[in-house]
C-alpha cells in the first residue's frame, strides 16, 4: 500500500469514527425522547386528550422513530460491512442518514414542544412555542451551517486536516 492510500485510509478511518462518535450523542437523546413520547399514551390524562393532540403526539412519536432509526442505521452499515473495503461507501451513507436523522430529531423536539405548550398553556401559546422551536433548530442546525458550507472554499472532499498539510 502507498504511503497516498495509507494515509487516505487513516483518513477515512478518523471520518468513521469522528461520525459515529457524533452519532452517540444524538442517540441518547432521541431514545430518552422516544421512550419520554411513549409512556405519555399510558397516562389517564392521554385518554381524555383531543384529537389534535393525539394526532400531534402520533407525528412525533413517527419522527422520533424516524431519528432513531437513521441515527442508529451507519453503526448497523458499518458492522455488516466491516472489513470488507466499503468504508468510503459506509461514511457518504451514514453522513447522509445523520443528516436527515437530525431533521427528523429537530421535527420531534419541536413536536415535544408543541405539545407541551398545548398541556401547559394551549392556543396561540403552544404554537408560538412550536414556531419558535422550529425556527431555533432550524436555525442552528440547518440554515446557519449551510450558510458557511456554502461560504466555506473547502473543496468537496477535502477536511480540515487537509488543509492543515
Amino acid at each position: 500500500m502507498s504511503q497516498a492510500e495509507e494515509s487516505h485510509q487513516r483518513r477515512l478511518a478518523r471520518n468513521l469514527n469522528e461520525l459515529l462518535q457524533e452519532l452517540r450523542v444524538a442517540q441518547a437523546g432521541v431514545q430518552i425522547l422516544f421512550g419520554f413520547l411513549l409512556s405519555i399514551a399510558f397516562t389517564d390524562r392521554y385518554a381524555s386528550a383531543d384529537g389534535y393532540i393525539r394526532v400531534t403526539h402520533l407525528i412525533t412519536v413517527l419522527f422520533a422513530a424516524g431519528a432513531v432509526a437513521l441515527l442508529t442505521a451507519p453503526a448497523a452499515w458499518h458492522r455488516l460491512l466491516f472489513r470488507r473495503g466499503r468504508r468510503e461507501d459506509v461514511i457518504e451513507v451514514a453522513n447522509r442518514f445523520a443528516i436527515a436523522g437530525l431533521a427528523c430529531l429537530a421535527v420531534a423536539m419541536t413536536g415535544t414542544i408543541l405539545l407541551l405548550g398545548e398541556v401547559v398553556a394551549g392556543g396561540w401559546v403552544a404554537v408560538v412555542l412550536g414556531v419558535f422551536a422550529a425556527v431555533v433548530f432550524g436555525t442552528l442546525w440547518f440554515a446557519w451551517p449551510w450558510r458557511e458550507r456554502v461560504r466555506d472554499t473547502i473543496s468537496e472532499g477535502e477536511d480540515d486536516e487537509d488543509r492543515l498539510e
